[in-house]
């Protein structure tokens, strides 16, 4: 008989899953005009947003009980962004929870939105985009605002806490219980998160495509506690976020792969950099003597 899930003994206080929910609509996402007149911080959800949000919270909660039939006591802990319309929709998730199954929650100012500047000229902005696309999505940094890869420092600041919180059992898991962190951010926070999770390179995050509006990109705990994509996404998924056929293989290998291992297949760890060396010869002789 399956069971829900069984932690190796040297596993039990990792999370199970660490799940990555970008906000529902917003009114900036219908009209940019928006951020010409309200800060980026308080533009609120649309009413479809709302909606979006609430089916959302109903998908998660189907998600970490199993459909309802997982018996294990699970729980789960929310990271939200500040902004108004990342609290929103956290509200409109929590109404598929009871109230013993969230551990709590903590606004996290470091997974907030790119800032694009203060209050937002729309004709200028649109000069501004275009030049982004011309200059590479990654370095470009807005006038008076931030680019991805300031976006990418203070996301690995977050990362590094995330993990204290987990070392030092912040969190207050019991090791029966299955940890869900759930993250409530941004469309390119959550790109950018994955990035630096996953080790991918700049050129690898220039082909990722945004996600959907209140979509989820679920991380879950593989057999030898590494965390891997693959688990509940399928190939065709990955392929339309834009990850490569290599990237997507990695997450395969992260499924079994012991926790710290490298995959000496991935190209953006070694081959990508130095395809140009040539092999020591006198080790290419003794590995054909190791091998007659």
């Amino acid at each position: 008989m399956a069971t829900c899930h069984h932690h190796h003994h040297h596993l039990k206080f990792l999370p199970k899953r660490i799940i990555l929910i970008r906000h529902g609509e917003s009114e900036g996402n219908i009209d940019t005009a928006a951020y010409t007149t309200t800060p980026d911080y308080k533009i609120p959800l649309t009413s479809l947003g709302l909606s979006q949000a609430r089916i959302a919270g109903s998908h998660l909660h189907n998600l970490l009980s199993n459909h309802g039939t997982c018996t294990t006591n699970w729980r789960v802990y929310f990271y939200v962004s500040p902004y108004q319309r990342t609290l929103s929709t956290l509200r409109e998730i929590g109404r598929s929870f009871e109230r013993e199954r969230i551990i709590g929650v903590r606004e996290e100012c470091r997974i907030r939105e790119q800032d694009f500047g203060n209050f937002q000229i729309e004709d200028r902005m649109k000069v501004i985009k275009e030049t982004r696309e011309r200059f590479g999505r990654f370095f470009y940094r807005f006038p008076e605002g931030e680019s991805a890869a300031d976006v990418f420092d203070r996301v690995s600041s977050f990362l590094e806490s995330l993990w204290r919180d987990i070392d030092m059992n912040r969190l207050h898991q019991e090791p029966s219980h299955d940890l869900n962190l759930t993250i409530v951010s941004h469309g390119l926070t959550c790109r950018v998160f994955l990035m630096k999770w996953f080790k991918w390179t700049v050129e690898q995050f220039e082909h990722l495509s945004n996600l959907e509006n209140c979509e989820f990109r679920v991380m879950e705990l593989g057999d030898g506690g590494d965390y891997s994509l693959a688990i509940h996404h399928t190939d065709e998924e990955m392929q339309e976020w834009g990850m490569s056929p290599e990237m997507i293989a990695d997450q395969k290998w992260r499924i079994h792969a012991n926790k710290g291992d490298w995959n000496g297949n991935c190209p953006w760890y070694f081959d990508a950099f130095f395809d140009h060396l040539k092999t020591d010869p006198d080790k290419e002789n003794d590995e054909e003597v190791d091998d007659s």
